[in-house]
């Protein structure tokens, strides 16, 4: 029994499968997770990238009609892509300071959320308005779903919020 004991502990054959079995899990997830975060990365730049685009195509209108806000929304889905679009919420917000001071909602769309309501209150950062000025504010959210569900981390929210000032106007209405 001790020489078979001696002989096992010099036998060095199959050492290099146990340390692959030892490390390939780790390096299979090591792997994955390298590319679920460049997905997570790259739907994030395109959540930005439709923020700014919708902002920017609004603020270059003075009169945004119905026919253009669909064509604007669907706008932010199409940049979304190759992704789906399925889990994306966006809401359109013209917000305008009074001279008091007050923000208020002078109207609002919103495509997978509610819509803010016509003269309710808004936060804005400060220094963003000016009284008696209008900004374009933008939302943006993504619910992004993982593989890795088992794991406990089944999804994240992306979010972006945008704001622009109107070009053409002072305040962009909505007809």
């Amino acid at each position: 029994m001790i020489a078979f004991l001696r002989r096992f502990k010099r036998d060095r054959d199959g050492v290099s499968a146990v340390e692959f079995a030892i490390i390939a899990p780790f390096m299979i997830l090591l792997y994955l997770g390298a590319a679920e975060a460049s997905l997570a990365l790259s739907i994030d730049r395109k959540v930005t990238s439709a923020a700014s685009a919708l902002a920017d195509l609004v603020a270059q209108d003075d009169v945004v009609t119905d026919q253009e806000m669909n064509d604007i929304m669907s706008a932010g889905a199409a940049i979304l892509g190759p992704f789906r679009a399925a889990p994306l919420e966006m809401r359109i917000t013209a917000a305008f300071m009074e001279g008091d001071g007050d923000i208020v909602v002078r109207w609002s769309d919103a495509d997978g959320m509610a819509p803010y309501a016509e003269g309710s209150s808004i936060s804005v950062p400060t220094g963003i308005l000016d009284p008696n000025r209008s900004v374009i504010v933008v939302e943006v959210e993504y619910k992004y779903e993982t593989v890795f569900s088992q794991l406990g981390v089944s999804s994240f929210d992306i979010a972006e919020v945008f704001y622009l000032r109107p070009r053409a106007t002072l305040l962009v209405g909505r007809d």
